[in-house]
């Protein structure tokens, strides 16, 4: 077995072998040298603070590549400065390389302005702040629709939502302030249904019912009735029904006196509503002042202040039977002295 192992055929062939491998191993090696140059290293240039132009120049004539990305937008630098560079300045690479270029771009990067109409103020002004734009003036106009971003403005013009801005731009708001109260509705009766409803927009009120006599809705046609009321006075973002026909008003005089018993009800046809009395309120009585009372005369005062009417003595002297004790009548005021009347005297 050992015999055969050390045969000079076998040594020849492991010999051969070994050859073989170590000159694909010394090959494979050596292209890999002449295709990566290895041992050739290049250092990268310093173009820091350099503009884009020249920073791109100097690669290209190191025989490096080059990769432009926009850095955040700086205003304390030029535009189009390099600011930083990857791998950085003075490190050895291989010819070819590629080198990131963090540049200055010229002006802030364009932002989407969010769509923040019919929303809350609030809430809209921090949607705004949060992609970098600024909220400027704040314009309230009335609308029905309170403290709601109405509009959007950029430099006067009407901005619609989507829109690219550069950061940090100021737009203006358009900001509903309540709905106007007490105001005249207009007289649509003569007047086409399309005319009436640009009247109707321009009053701050809203297109309710366009019934139309033959059913086609034809803007051409002619408003011989409205509801409300010509002059009548309603708040902002109330509907205004209108019926239309091809006929004038005065040929839809039936019809009108059949919308008037619906739509114009008359006061006198209105049962007045029973009148409600509140209760009356209590309240505390007042303090009562004692008045001191007149004092009135006793009895006795008035016997002593009214004189006694004195009676004629008679002559006839009283006996002693005939003497009774006196009894004290109870006194009663003295009657005023009558006047004498005068005597008739007849001369024969």
């Amino acid at each position: 077995m050992l015999k055969s192992l050390f045969h000079w055929k076998v040594l020849v062939n492991i010999i051969l072998a070994a050859v073989v491998f170590t000159g694909l191993v010394w090959l494979t090696f050596r292209w890999l040298e002449l295709h990566t140059n290895h041992g050739k290293e290049i250092a990268v240039p310093n173009v820091m603070n350099r503009s884009v132009h020249d920073a791109i120049k100097i690669l290209d004539d190191s025989g490096l590549d080059y990769e432009v990305d926009s850095f955040k937008y700086d205003p304390k630098y030029r535009p189009f400065q390099v600011l930083q560079i990857y791998p950085s300045p003075g490190s050895r690479v291989k010819d070819g390389r590629t080198i990131i270029l963090k540049v200055n771009p010229r002006t802030y990067a364009q932002v989407s302005v969010p769509d923040v109409l019919d929303r809350y103020k609030g809430l809209a002004f921090r949607q705004l702040e949060q992609v970098g734009l600024k909220v400027g003036d704040t314009i309230y106009e009335p609308s029905i629709q309170r403290d709601a971003v109405l509009r959007m403005l950029y430099n006067g013009t009407v901005l619609k939502p989507e829109t690219l801005l550069q950061r940090f731009s100021t737009i203006d708001l358009v900001i509903g302030a309540g709905p106007k109260r007490n105001i005249t509705v207009p007289n649509l009766v003569g007047l086409t249904v399309q005319e009436a409803k640009a009247i109707i927009k321009q009053n701050l009120f809203e297109v309710g019912l366009v019934e139309s006599e033959d059913g086609k809705q034809d803007e051409s046609d002619i408003v011989y009735y409205q509801d409300p009321a010509p002059f009548d006075v309603r708040d902002q973002g109330m509907q205004i029904d209108i019926w239309s026909s091809k006929k004038t008003p005065a040929e839809m005089g039936g019809k009108i006196s059949e919308l008037n018993a619906i739509y114009r009800i008359k006061l006198q046809d209105v049962e007045p509503l029973p009148e409600f009395v509140d209760p009356p309120a209590y309240r505390e009585p007042a303090p009562r002042t004692v008045e001191p009372r007149p004092e009135t005369p006793t009895r006795e005062t008035q016997k002593a202040e009214t004189p006694k009417a004195e009676t004629p003595k008679s002559e006839t002297p009283k006996s002693g039977a005939d003497s009774k004790p006196k009894t004290t009548a109870p006194a009663t005021p003295a009657k005023p002295a009558e006047k004498p009347k005068a005597k008739k005297v007849i001369v024969e």
